[in-house]
């Protein structure tokens, strides 16, 4: 899982992080604001029941007269005056002495005794709930404390929290929604550079460039900078080690030609002995130029098309099949392209024809075909093939399997190296015609 993550893509990674913090935080900012406004809400409704029990609490007075609790003068809200209204007021003084509001008809308010000012929820003569403020005062004509009570009820201020909590729900909801917009156009944004360096690369792989782009930020246009410059070193330091293996290939030709042909003029005892160790010399020396002088993989550019490549190999090598009554065949896509450097190709190529072409009684056929995982080189032939511990050994460097052919004996083990290079494998299999088909697969990437 978590490697999974470390793959994830950075725009990926800043938009489940942003959606995330907004998960955490628009929940909060909800419950902190609804929790707020019910608090400010029921201290605002606590404070008109207050002042509503203030004026109750003026108003009620004993009248020795009726020995009862009375008022001095009616409040002027209605709402006390309609039966079962939902808006009430009481006071008690024991069981025998007590005043209700008409709006309480013939119930009362279960309300316990409190000295001090209260608000609690209690049950309505219609079983909805009340809030309820009460408060005892002492009336100096009796010397007894009355309990005065006013309730009013809650649904009115519940629906009005109700009413703010859903208002705020898809207030917050359709905040979210614009801040996930707003930052997946912030990433998109600030993410476009990075995008550019990609299209640029995509650009110098294809061919169509030769450096990136660097009209970018500072930032990543010092960075684009810098791998022009790493890149043109590379390939100026390539070509430099290319160049001066072919210049010590070239002078080493001379030396070892020189010694062949005095080695001609020596007694035939001798003879033998010099032709060979000037055989090996020419061959380690053909091996290890072959190794030096190959580019290895093309990492930028668009690759070459191989039958032009190709062509010239062919035309050279069908020259040596008509001097030795073998027919040539070649079959090349071609549309077929592959990123690898000409000479290497060329090299590869060659010496698989060479190796058939020795061993060929009538017949060599060269295919050249993409497939899905790259591009498979075949050359088959005639000749007496090879069993598999001969292939093993045609392999190895400077193994020949018969002394008397001419040919260096590196021609398999050069081919196998250089596609090593590229990735790609060399197969030696049986032929339908009866010989060796050897295979190449260099992949696509």
């Amino acid at each position: 899982m978590l490697n999974r993550l470390k793959r994830w893509p950075i725009a990926l990674r800043m938009s489940v992080s942003a959606l995330i913090l907004l998960m955490l935080l628009l929940p909060l900012a909800a419950g902190m604001l609804a929790w707020n406004f019910r608090q400010t809400m029921e201290a605002s409704f606590n404070n008109q029941l207050a002042s509503l029990l203030d004026a109750v609490v003026s108003s009620v007075h004993y009248s020795a007269e009726d020995d009862a609790l009375a008022l001095r003068r009616e409040l002027v809200d209605p709402r006390f005056s309609r039966v079962f209204s939902g808006w009430y007021w009481q006071a008690t003084a024991g069981a025998e002495r007590v005043l209700t509001s008409r709006s309480l008809w013939d119930q009362r308010l279960d309300v316990p005794d409190t000295r001090e000012l209260n608000f609690q929820r209690i049950d309505g003569p219609r079983g909805q709930r009340l809030i309820v403020a009460s408060r005892q005062v002492l009336l100096t004509a009796i010397r007894q404390p009355v309990t005065i009570s006013l309730a009013a009820e809650a649904e009115g201020l519940e629906a009005d929290i109700r009413r703010f909590q859903t208002l705020l729900f898809v207030s917050l909801v359709a905040l979210g929604v614009l801040l996930s917009v707003l930052v997946w156009l912030q990433v998109v944004w600030g993410l476009a550079p990075l995008r550019k360096i990609e299209r640029s690369l995509k650009a110098v792989e294809a061919g169509d460039r030769a450096t990136l782009e660097t009209s970018l930020p500072e930032e990543l246009a010092s960075l684009a900078r810098t791998i022009n410059l790493v890149m043109e070193r590379d390939q100026a330091l390539i070509e430099r080690g290319r160049t001066a293996a072919g210049n010590l290939a070239h002078s080493l030709k001379t030396p070892v030609t020189v010694l062949t042909t005095l080695s001609e003029r020596l007694p035939e005892s001798q003879k033998q002995e010099f032709s060979v160790e000037l055989q090996r010399i020419n061959e380690a020396v053909r091996h290890h130029l072959a190794r030096a002088s190959a580019a290895g993989p093309i990492a930028l550019g668009g690759g070459i098309v191989l039958e032009s490549a190709l062509a010239p190999v062919l035309d050279a090598l069908r020259t040596l099949a008509k001097r030795r009554n073998i027919t040539l065949e070649s079959s090349v896509d071609p549309a077929l392209r592959v990123r690898v450097e000409q000479q290497d190709i060329e090299e590869i190529v060659g010496n698989l024809l060479e190796n058939a072409l020795k061993w060929a009684k009538s017949r060599v056929v060269l295919r050249v075909a993409g497939q899905p995982d790259g591009v498979c080189i075949t050359v088959e032939d005639d000749g007496p093939g090879m069993s598999e511990e001969d292939a093993e050994l045609a392999l190895s460097r400077g193994s020949r399997l018969d002394e008397t052919r001419s040919g260096s004996g590196l021609g398999l083990a050069i081919v196998q190296d250089l596609a090593g290079l590229y990735g790609g494998t060399l197969s030696l299999t049986h032929s339908a015609a009866g010989g060796l088909k050897a295979e190449v697969l260099i992949p696509s990437a």
